[in-house]
């Protein structure tokens, strides 16, 4: 049979890595024997020895995609030789003993159990079914993990829908192509999320109807576990789970202090169970103050919903900030209900950008929190999954050397992060109103942003010529022109006024931020 699919160029990366290694190797041999005169010549040489283990790293990371494409396409060839060792014509049952027969060989071979051995082969049997992610890791561009989660995501997916994933992530020529990182410079965890997010979009089951039976699986499950621990899990619909993660994240801030040894960790589980089993309940470890003593704080939740879903014209997933894609009718009831959630960021009426408050003030309002939570969606820093309940909103360029107060400055990062940046020399590039900010590390090695994956929003069925595109929010157009492409606005009326003409003390603001969200129905209909 040869070579094929990918092998072959993963035996060359294979090759190229071991003489990478081999090479970077050497060097540091020559750094030990010539220590002092590559001292002496001005050389940092512990500076190079970190980076040669670094470089190491990245090549040693290669080499394991390399070999894992090579262990991908022998498990699929094995098992297709098997088939073709059978007569055309033989039955099923003897087919389905030839599969379970090269399984068995594979477990051995690999030392792994039959299961093992089957996920192994099922796994490499999609990826070698899709060349792009076979090529991306036979490149090393992408780990096992990686194309393990395509293999996952794509399973229930239609040979079309499946394709059109791959496309969207890996091939930058695709309609709407994925944007910011690449997949293999995203962690397996941030790959995995922004991969559901796209198939709940465009899953050829509508989120509605596989909601419905998700929500008839709910349930809690008890698992014992050692060390006199157990865990307790719930399978619950995704507003709900979130809002009590919120609810309890927010609680545990409000407890924490210099009284408080427990870490943020400790007492999320403890207020829980302080809730579910009754607020005069305490626990038995850490401080013994009752939760209930504490008042619940609001936990915001940010619900985006696009106009059209909002309105009932589409069912369009919306974004339920900290969980993902939810159903269009979750996200109207949330908004119906009143919740607290679904918050206003001040845009330029004439090109939608975000409104920036300059160096008027240090401190944020409210709103441009909210717009800076939208926009990162969780910590900045290269590979944290920390979500936005528990992040700090911060000045990329300090304040007191010349930072300014606007969306193009400040960025989410977690409490770890935040510190680390104060305390190190990794440095943020600058952001941008809908983009968050990439990160050079001390090395110098860049990495690029983890950019959210908005989609142009469906228009509803006839009604594309009656609604002119300045009349909805950028959010919710097909097109994203240019500022200068966009109809000028001025106010040609007493009653109108430019907020660039305002002050940010001017209590026009007070006044605009408390009027209660519209949504124009009259505009539905009306033609320009």
């Amino acid at each position: 049979m040869g070579i094929r699919g990918g092998a072959g160029a993963a035996l060359e990366g294979v090759r190229a890595s071991v003489a990478a290694l081999d090479a970077l190797t050497l060097e540091d041999q020559k750094l030990d024997n010539a220590a002092m005169a590559a001292a002496g010549a001005g050389v940092d040489v512990l500076q190079r020895r970190y980076e040669i283990r670094l470089e190491r790293l990245e090549v040693a990371a290669r080499l394991e995609a390399h070999l894992a494409a090579v262990k991908a396409r022998d498990v699929a060839d094995a098992v297709e030789i098997q088939h073709a060792l059978l007569a055309p014509d033989a039955p099923v049952h003897e087919r389905t003993y030839a599969e379970m027969s090269a399984v068995e060989e594979i477990a051995g071979v690999l030392t792994v159990s039959s299961a093992a051995a089957g996920a192994l082969m099922e796994h490499s049997r999609r990826i070698c079914s899709l060349p792009p992610v076979m090529n991306a890791l036979a490149a090393g561009a992408i780990s096992w993990q990686h194309a393990r989660i395509v293999a996952d995501e794509t399973e229930g997916l239609a040979a079309e829908g499946a394709l059109a994933l791959v496309a969207h992530f890996f091939d930058p020529d695709a309609p709407h192509p994925a944007r910011g990182a690449a997949p293999g410079d995203l962690v397996p965890s941030r790959f995995r999320a922004k991969v559901r997010g796209w198939r709940e979009r465009h899953h050829p089951e509508s989120i509605e109807k596989r909601h419905v039976k998700g929500v008839a699986d709910r349930r809690m499950e008890y698992t014992p576990d050692k060390n006199g621990m157990a865990w307790v899990s719930l399978y619950l619909p995704g507003d709900t789970a979130c809002a009590i993660w919120n609810r309890t994240t927010a609680t545990a801030r409000g407890l924490q202090g210099p009284d408080e040894p427990r870490t943020l960790t400790q007492l999320r589980p403890d207020i829980a169970a302080s809730l579910l089993l009754g607020a005069g309940n305490t626990t038995q470890t850490g401080n013994p103050s009752a939760v209930g003593q504490v008042p619940a704080p609001r936990a915001d939740v940010l619900v985006i919903v696009p106009v059209f879903s909002l309105l009932g014209l589409t069912d369009e997933a919306a974004v339920l900030d900290g969980f993902g894609p939810i159903p269009a009718s979750v996200a109207r009831r949330l908004v119906a209900d009143g919740a607290d959630s679904f918050y206003r960021v001040l845009v330029d009426p004439r090109n939608g950008a975000a409104l920036e408050i300059g160096r008027t003030r240090y401190r944020l309002t409210e709103t441009i929190k909210r717009w800076i939570r939208m926009r990162d969606a969780k910590c900045t820093f290269p590979g944290c999954t920390n979500r936005t309940p528990d992040n700090d909103t911060d000045h990329l360029k300090a304040w007191e050397h010349g930072g300014t107060t606007n969306v193009s400055n400040l960025a989410q990062l977690c409490p770890k992060h935040h510190r680390l940046k104060h305390h190190s020399p990794w440095t943020p590039d600058p952001a941008t109103e809908n983009n968050p900010p990439g990160w050079t590390s001390p090395t110098g090695r860049h990495y690029n942003a983890e950019q959210q994956d908005a989609e142009p929003t469906p228009w509803p069925p006839g009604t594309w010529p009656q609604w002119p595109q300045w009349a909805v929010p950028r959010e919710c157009r097909c097109l994203d022109p240019h500022p200068e492409d966009l109809p000028q606005w001025e106010p040609d009326d007493a009653r109108y006024v430019d907020l660039n003409d305002l002050l940010t003390s001017d209590p026009v603001w007070a006044e605009f931020l408390a009027t209660s969200f519209a949504l124009f129905p009259d505009a539905i209909g009306a033609r320009p």
